[in-house]
């Protein structure tokens, strides 16, 4: 599962992605510690254009009328994404995004506890997630979007970190990205393959990442424990 990851300052995408016309102001500041619920910079095909907008992390289907169900959906499996009822509608829509980040937090079970590591790509400082998005609109309030992150049983290396839900979220190459976005939805789900081995970076860091009121920089820094 991935239900913590560092999202990158908002001109930081614009490069890597090839925004134009975004807003003079940030509306995304950096976070080195994203939770559920928290709204997230995300990138979909709008009219034809990549378009970075802003998306509640963690599901909500059209059919919910704007209320979280009582399972967390911040995580969809490869699986059964094209079955499940709070994603198949999303997929049979095309409604794919790119969730962005710089990398990202796994638990490894130690012991009786548990150490959690920092992993990104070696190969992109910025990528993106493979996700889903879905549009649901509260009685009386405003349409709420909102996303989630797909997920793959763990490669080799995921499997030693994440090692007892043996899972990892899908990253697309940058090559796979416009396929992601744009293509049909079995060229887009050729894209959900484990990220390579060797284009991974890892090192264990501060507990202090267990926490989401904790939101610094030195949440990435290597740790000894």
């Amino acid at each position: 599962m991935c239900g913590r990851y560092v999202s990158p300052e908002e001109s930081a995408i614009e490069r890597e992605f090839t925004l134009v016309g975004t807003p003079a102001t940030p509306l995304f500041p950096p976070s080195f510690n994203v939770a559920p619920t928290q709204q997230v910079p995300v990138i979909w095909m709008r009219e034809g254009r990549r378009e970075l907008v802003g998306m509640r992390f963690g599901l909500i289907p059209f059919f919910a009328r704007g209320e979280p169900g009582q399972y967390s959906t911040i995580n969809a499996r490869v699986e059964t994404v094209r079955t499940s009822p709070a994603y198949r509608t999303a997929w049979n829509r095309g409604q794919r995004c790119l969730v962005i980040a710089s990398g990202f937090y796994e638990w490894q079970v130690v012991g009786e506890g548990k150490q959690p590591w920092y992993v990104s790509c070696a190969d992109q400082a910025v990528f993106g997630f493979a996700g889903l998005w879905d549009r649901s609109v509260p009685e009386g309030r405003e349409p709420i979007l909102s996303c989630t992150i797909i997920t793959l049983p763990a490669s080799p290396f995921m499997a030693q970190i994440h090692n007892t839900k043996l899972r990892e979220p899908a990253i697309l190459k940058r090559s796979d990205q416009e396929t992601w976005l744009a293509g049909t939805a079995e060229e887009a789900y050729a894209c959900l393959a484990p990220y390579p081995d060797e284009l991974r970076s890892a090192w264990p860091v501060s507990k202090r990442v267990n926490s989401p009121r904790n939101n610094d920089e030195k949440l990435i820094s290597r740790s000894a424990a």
